[in-house]
């Protein structure tokens, strides 16, 4: 996955508390075989009303969405995370996250960042009534701040997870980094046992 670099970006704000992984990307697209192109879909149903946070131009190219609590709860579905993504969002905040979502966000590379109530209330308010004011996410200080400097707030982070946003590293990622050991290990293992190395076609 990218590597995860400070954020510059208006915020869309989605003043809406208890949003499901359905409401986010609907079932009747989960028959799609690729992981990418599904930011077409997101909040699909919600869309349909003209009036939808979405739909209002102004807020075309954020990469910062600012939402009530629990978000992301209901199914385990990783195709949430990988719909916002595709849409282009970088960052996400709340007061709460349901813990599948945010741990499948990780995987990705999509930062989910917990702040208190009043302060996500805040952010929302401000995107409301200055849509084109920019907020700064900056994951290597842990600080969600606006542009002006008026508001700045640190946030905790697993210093693992962190790490892997910043250095770009998925579960293959990881692995790799162990190759010499694993390259060593097959080479030691008696030739008895099963090999990973495919068999040669018959002569």
């Amino acid at each position: 996955m990218r590597k995860f670099e400070a954020v510059r970006s208006k915020a869309l704000p989605l003043n809406r508390a208890d949003v499901d992984t359905d409401q986010i990307i609907p079932a009747k697209y989960l028959k799609r075989i690729e992981r990418t192109g599904f930011g077409e879909f997101l909040f699909d149903d919600w869309r349909k009303d003209p009036a939808f946070i979405l739909n209002e131009g102004v807020f075309s190219g954020a990469r910062i969405l600012v939402a009530g609590a629990n978000f992301g709860c209901g199914s385990s579905r990783e195709h949430a995370p990988w719909a916002l993504e595709d849409y282009g969002f970088r960052a996400l905040i709340a007061p709460s996250f349901a813990d599948i979502f945010r741990n499948n966000c990780a995987k990705i590379g999509l930062l989910t960042i917990t702040l208190a109530p009043e302060d996500v209330e805040f952010l929302i308010a401000r995107a409301e009534e200055l849509p084109e004011a920019e907020t700064i996410v900056d994951l290597e200080s842990q600080t969600v701040a606006t542009a002006d400097g008026s508001f700045v707030r640190s946030f905790e982070i697993d210093p693992a997870v962190k790490r892997n946003l910043l250095e770009g590293l998925d579960a293959i990622g990881l692995t790799l980094e162990h190759e010499p050991d694993i390259d060593a290990f097959e080479a030691a293992r008696p030739d008895r046992y099963p090999s990973t190395t495919p068999a040669e076609a018959p002569a």
